[in-house]
């Protein structure tokens, strides 16, 4: 969300509270001067209920305006829990009203109490009460969904309440002008309970928000996020929290042990981006960590050997297995720099890691240098001329065809030579692989003080 946004949100909320707190007072005073003027309990209860509406209505205003803070140091998180906070506030307040309109009603039904005067203003001033809650009601619950804001949310839970017990004091004048004198303490009472519910139900649904408790809903949308990624990518770990319609997710993933730092950086971002579209507007940390389970003999020797820091690479794996049991073979590289000793100690941990393996009898290392950077130049000169022309000759002979790229460099240990082969689209990698080393082998018995050869094969 940009900081644009954020302050069009926190205008809008704003703006509907200072209208809620205005609505609210207005009401308060209406409802309360006539239940006074005509010895109404339930104009009374309702004016009551009113009174905490302006009441939670400031307090809505203080919490919107503070959770509209950036994050900060002491706050990295942000300040929108302040609005759930507020809703908790709201719902205390409703909590008292509830209790008190209960006893009165109680106390009117039991001691038999005289009925209300019924004057034709008590129902314009129902009738008045019931559109501005509607009103409200419909105000708030709009701006909520638009900016998920928990404290806007309770604004508008309190406001049908209040549309609720309008209804229940109307039907009560109703019924004690009908000749049923206790119709007003019975519907004091409804309101009370309507108010009672009210209140439970927004201090469920923002403790729950403040004890950090997991939306189930929201989890399964980011587990099945991240699952559509693939199956390189297994989620080990999903903690997810909600502020204010906000989510925060901490993500730890495992990748196949042989992945680059660069891969792994790019499946965080995917999950990231996967975790953003199924939950807009959330904040995710992603950690990257090596596969351990569920892997085959091969990726598990690698994972144990890229473990080791001082492991730079481990390549050409080979697992023999004979009798029911292996025997395996890795290279090993290691700083250049490195003496023999320090190797042959992380070797033998790697070797020993790896025999504790089930069904793994032996294992043999092979330790090499990290290679340096080479300092070359290109090939020019009669002989190295005729060492182009050889190349040509005997991939023509292989392969009946002149090869695609042939490049020659000169080192200080010898020629390097890069070719490009075309072997057909209908061969297998086996096969051009097996065709790029038996005509690797040619060249060095052809071509004199050839250091290197890399041949890639293309269909």
């Amino acid at each position: 969300m940009t900081r644009a946004s954020e302050r069009e949100q926190a205008h809008i909320q704003r703006r509907t509270t200072l209208v809620s707190i205005a609505v609210a007072g207005a009401l308060v005073a209406i409802k309360l001067g006539v239940g006074l003027a005509t010895h109404s309990l339930g104009l009374v209860s309702a004016g009551i209920e009113s009174s905490g509406d302006v009441i939670a209505a400031v307090l809505t205003f203080f919490a919107v305006r503070l959770a509209g803070r950036p994050a900060d140091r002491g706050h990295p998180y942000g300040h929108r829990r302040a609005e759930n906070l507020g809703a908790l506030g709201e719902s205390a307040i409703l909590l008292a009203g509830a209790l008190f309109v209960g006893v009165e009603a109680i106390s009117h039904l039991s001691a038999g109490a005289a009925p209300p005067h019924i004057r034709w203003y008590q129902f314009a001033v129902i009738g008045l009460a019931l559109a501005l809650d509607l009103s409200r009601t419909r105000v708030s619950l709009a701006a909520a969904r638009r900016y998920d804001s928990p404290a806007l949310r309770s604004n508008a839970f309190h406001f049908g309440a209040d549309m609720a017990g309008s209804l229940a004091v109307l039907a009560g004048l109703l019924a004690v002008d009908s000749g049923f004198r206790q119709g007003d303490a019975v519907a004091a009472l409804l309101v009370a309970a309507l108010i009672l519910l009210a209140a439970l139900r927004l201090i469920s649904t923002n403790a729950n928000v403040l004890m950090d408790h997991s939306p189930e809903e929201a989890r399964a949308l980011a587990e099945r996020a991240i699952d559509g990624l693939g199956v390189d990518i297994e989620l080990s770990r999903l903690r997810l929290r909600e502020s204010a319609g906000r989510y925060f997710a901490d993500v730890v993933v495992s990748v196949p042990p042989g992945q680059a730092v660069v891969e792994g950086h790019g499946a965080a971002d995917m999950i990231e981006a996967a975790v953003e579209r199924a939950l807009p507007g959330s904040d995710v940390v992603v950690h990257v960590e090596p596969r351990r389970r569920g892997l085959d003999l091969r990726d598990r020797v690698l994972a144990i050997a890229l473990a080791e820091p001082l492991v730079k690479e481990a390549h050409d794996i080979t697992i023999f297995e004979q009798d029911g049991s292996a025997s395996v073979s890795l290279h090993l590289k290691f700083p250049s720099d490195l003496d023999l000793g320090s190797a042959h100690e992380v070797a033998e941990r790697v070797e020993r890691e790896i025999r504790a393996r089930p069904q793994v009898a032996d294992v043999q290392t092979h330790l090499e240098p990290l290679e340096q950077p080479l300092h070359a130049h290109r090939a020019d000169g009669r002989a190295d001329g005729e060492v182009m022309r050889e190349v040509g000759r005997l991939v023509r002979e292989r392969t009946g065809h002149d090869p695609q790229l042939v490049k020659l460099l000169c080192t200080d240990v010898g020629r390097v030579l890069f070719l490009t082969l075309e072997v057909g689209a209908g061969k297998s990698l086996s096969d051009a692989h097996a065709l790029a080393g038996e005509l690797e082998e040619e060249l060095r018995l052809h071509i004199a003080n050839i250091a290197e050869v890399v041949v890639h094969t293309e269909p």
